[in-house]
């Protein structure tokens, strides 16, 4: 696999997962009979499987596995953690900040990058962007959902701790991912059959559980870890506020949802804020 991206601009392959990730609310809406822990499992499962012939670099330090295995099991075990108790939108807007994170938390992965005002300025924009998109202008937190919320702020910088973590790791080879997937989704389908009730997947299920497998939960974090390890974490994180855009506008295209004004209002935001966060600076930043 790496052989493969590694030609391709961090900023492309950036582009690339965010794309794949737009793409799973429009995937779920077909499996949402299928309780969470089960359907991610599943889809781990089937992810990793994008380098199984690359089986032998499956090997690494056991820090290394353990970072894999909680960025993407206990980032997504914390979110459906979060959506249980909390409103989803809510919770979905306070998983929004990791790309917020990335940025502010890049200085402290490395020295060489330092927090500058265009990338925060972007960065805000784009959180303000998707905090519209995802909320329709309208919020209503409680103190009853208080653990949903901060599971779900637990769940933001555990992906951006994570993101920022993996770019460290140049020399790790992108493969190892599908090794991350894999023990990922087995522990999710251990915590699938340890809490929820039972799910038999039905003959229509299938093809749609496959692309979001090999997609969103799988190629996707491929493209992710690559760029990540090639990349500008405050540039890609900026960039990363496209994926609640594409997301609700692929919905919209689907028959999932509508465009308001405040969409499209929410939308110039994001676009704004991921121009000028990947804008490139005459000097270095």
């Amino acid at each position: 696999m790496r052989q493969r991206v590694t030609h391709l601009p961090p900023t492309l392959l950036a582009i690339a997962a965010v794309l794949l990730w737009s793409s799973f609310a429009a995937l779920s809406v077909h499996l949402r009979a299928v309780p969470p822990l089960l359907l991610a499992g599943t889809a781990l499962l089937i992810g990793s499987t994008v380098s199984l012939h690359r089986v032998r670099e499956w090997r690494a330090p056991w820090r290394v596995v353990t970072l894999g295995v909680y960025g993407l099991f206990t980032y997504h075990l914390t979110l459906f953690l979060a959506l249980r108790l909390a409103p989803a939108v809510e919770a979905n807007l306070l998983n929004y900040l990791w790309p917020l994170l990335i940025v502010v938390l890049t200085p402290a992965f490395f020295r060489g990058r330092p927090l500058t005002r265009r990338h925060v300025v972007a960065a805000l924009l784009g959180f303000a962007g998707a905090a519209l998109l995802v909320t329709g202008g309208h919020l209503a937190f409680e103190r009853a959902h208080l653990l949903g919320y901060l599971l779900a702020i637990a769940a933001a910088v555990i992906w951006a701790t994570y993101s920022l973590a993996t770019s460290r790791l140049g020399t790790v080879s992108t493969s190892l991912v599908g090794l991350s997937c894999a023990l990922s989704g087995m522990l999710s389908l251990a915590g699938h059959f340890a809490f929820e009730p039972r799910y038999v997947f039905a003959a229509r299920d299938l093809p749609w559980l496959f692309l979001l497998g090999v997609g969103p939960m799988g190629l996707a974090f491929f493209a992710w870890d690559a760029a990540l390890k090639r990349g500008d974490p405050r540039v890609i994180g900026s960039l990363s506020y496209v994926t609640p855009l594409l997301s609700t506008t692929l919905l919209a295209a689907t028959g999932g949802g509508r465009l308001s004004v405040v969409s499209l209002g929410a939308m110039a935001l994001i676009v704004g804020g991921a121009l000028l966060g990947t804008w490139p600076s005459r000097r270095e930043d």
